[in-house]
């Protein structure tokens, strides 16, 4: 399945920064330890420095001179303490819930302890292997034509990940009242089309390394050495053919190229061979007239890949992908092997993160608002809520007033933002409505009386990947339900949704140093307000602004408004 996220948060603002080096984790005089609001120490100041020619060093220069990135982290700061103090938080939270008998077998509650507690068994883990993958490795040795192709990739698409085709169901980007089909580019190893098309030497060795990697992966599935050497050449060259058809990430922030229509009978126009109606009804998406094709090109390269490649390489390319995307979940020498690459040359991460931490992420991927429920309870109280839902109205105040005297933007369009930006959706703390997973299915550890795989950690995630998968297929022929969130309230994180026009908020950025509804107002819109008026702006940035009040994709600025926006955002590319 596609997964979207919207625009997350970025700490680098003028008052951020002067929390970020002042909240330093020492607390008022006050008898309710729990409840002290944070002061503002001077410790993390530089003032041998001038804040005119250095404001950034000023502010933070002896935190920066004392502070080293913790091995397990690509990068450090207060927005990372935060999210690494309350994955303690939400821990404990977890395994009060494993203690709790109030919480009974097949209960949300229940469910998510289980699928923790199987994570966190490495022992059926090491003894298990491999044995997870069979079903699916099976799968891929039988395939022998394009329909068996199709088949898997149908399967493949609700259980254990993408190759080839992405495929989602959201808000129609033109009418965002209903929802849409869509397909979308999928099945490149490394992140991103630049990685397999630069030329310069960086890249280049990357790639020799990334090609070490997969041989490495595909031996744990009983290549030999020279078999796995001979495949990669294969999957490579798969690959690369897929990102000189994809769009750049920058291409891709442009919305309107991402809207291409088509009827299903017309999809043969860019795979003349794929089955694409067998492809949708045997994931059961039935009766469907039309969907939206996000990179044509892309699956025009599919079609060319699937007529010209001989299946035995087809073959390497999806044992490939279904290692790939398993690997977090397996033994540990294939999760160290996966991390070798992924964590240390891709993103710099000197070692890995404890099982706990991992196998956490993963349970709040798939339960996360029965966690979420769980953690709100504990941690956000309602005058926190309160609070911090009257400091967003007054920054949306504020930044009315803000376009009404621009000088640069026409009355007409100063109209149509004031418009949009009075019915923004404000989303603070937890949903209104908790998502129910009594359709999901949590194995326990079970290794010695099933070793096909079912009662394994895998097996969780797929059958969470199939109940997402279900969820949003439940939704097709269905009004948009704007009450659905998409993050989870114990997220260190908040988002604008152009599709919906709402900015959230969870529960778990709505702590300290960022927020405390105890703490002095200043300290908290210097914190959480930059934040609040950081995602505002993304209602009317290059992305956001191509999107109306309603959420529909629609052009609101006139072109000489356009033009003058291009214009100063360009003057802070140039100063950057």
């Amino acid at each position: 399945m596609m997964r979207y996220s919207y625009t997350f948060i970025v700490f680098g603002s003028f008052f951020l920064l002067i929390l970020m080096a002042t909240c330093n984790g020492q607390w008022t005089d006050d008898s309710n330890m729990e409840k002290m609001a944070p002061v503002i120490t001077l410790e993390n100041i530089d003032t041998t420095l001038n804040p005119a020619d250095d404001f950034f060093k000023f502010v933070n220069g002896n935190w920066l001179a004392s502070v080293e990135i913790p091995d397990d982290q690509g990068s450090w700061g207060s927005f990372n303490e935060l999210n690494e103090s309350n994955k303690e938080v939400v821990l404990q939270v977890l395994e009060a819930a494993a203690k709790n008998d109030e919480y009974r077998e097949g209960s949300d509650e229940r469910k998510v302890a289980d699928f923790f507690a199987i994570g966190m068994d490495s022992i059926q883990a090491e003894r298990l292997g491999i044995k997870p993958l069979k079903p699916a490795l099976d799968h891929i040795d039988n395939i022998q034509q394009v329909d068996d192709l199709q088949a898997y990739l149908s399967i493949q698409q609700m259980r254990w990940g993408e190759a080839f085709i992405g495929f989602g169901i959201l808000p129609d980007f033109k009418n965002s009242k209903v929802m849409a089909t869509y397909l979308d580019q999928s099945g490149m190893g490394l992140p991103d089309r630049d990685y397999y098309t630069k030329t310069d030497e960086t890249s280049k060795e990357l790639r020799k390394k990334y090609l070490k990697h997969v041989a490495q992966m595909l031996q744990f599935i009983d290549y030999s050495p020279d078999e796995a050497a001979s495949a990669v050449e294969i999957i490579m060259a798969i690959e690369t053919q897929l990102a000189k058809a994809a769009l750049t990430n920058v291409e891709r922030r442009d919305w309107s190229l991402l809207y291409n229509k088509y009827a299903v009978v017309d999809l043969s126009e860019l795979s003349t061979v794929f089955p694409w109606k067998k492809y949708l009804d045997d994931m059961g998406v039935h009766d469907l007239d039309t969907l939206i094709v996000m990179e044509p090109n892309f699956f025009k390269a599919f079609n060319e890949i699937i007529t010209t490649v001989p299946v035995s390489s087809w073959k390497h390319y999806l044992r490939w992908h279904l290692i790939d995307g398993a690997s977090p979940y397996l033994n540990h020498d294939i999760v160290k092997a996966n991390f070798d690459f992924f964590g240390k040359e891709l993103a710099g991460t000197k070692a890995i993160k404890p099982r706990w931490k991992r196998v956490l992420s993963q349970t709040n991927t798939a339960l996360g608002e029965a966690l979420g429920k769980l953690y709100v309870s504990e941690t956000f109280p309602p005058e926190a809520k309160e609070s911090a839902e009257e400091m967003v109205h007054n920054i949306l105040s504020v930044f009315g007033d803000r376009i009404r005297k621009l000088n640069w933007m026409s009355d007409s369009t100063k109209e149509r933002a004031l418009e949009k930006l009075s019915t923004f959706n404000v989303k603070i703390g937890y949903p209104n409505k908790w998502r129910d997973y009594s359709n999901l299915v949590v194995e326990k550890s079970d290794v010695e009386s099933n070793m096909s795989g079912y009662g394994s950690y895998y097996e969780n995630v797929q059958n969470a990947n199939r109940f997402d998968f279900e969820n949003n297929l439940d939704k097709l022929g269905k009004s948009v339900d704007r009450e659905e969130w998409h993050m989870n309230p114990q997220t260190v994180n908040a988002y604008y949704n152009p599709l919906f026009n709402e900015i959230v908020f969870p529960a778990a950025i709505l702590q300290p140093p960022v927020y405390n509804y105890l703490a002095d107002a200043a300290v908290n819109y210097g914190g959480i307000g930059s934040i609040i008026g950081h995602e505002i702006s993304h209602g009317f940035d290059d992305s956001g602004s191509r999107f109306d009040a309603e959420g529909n994709m629609n052009n609101w600025w006139t072109k000489a408004d356009s033009v003058h926006f291009k214009e100063r955002t360009e003057l802070l590319v140039s100063q950057f």
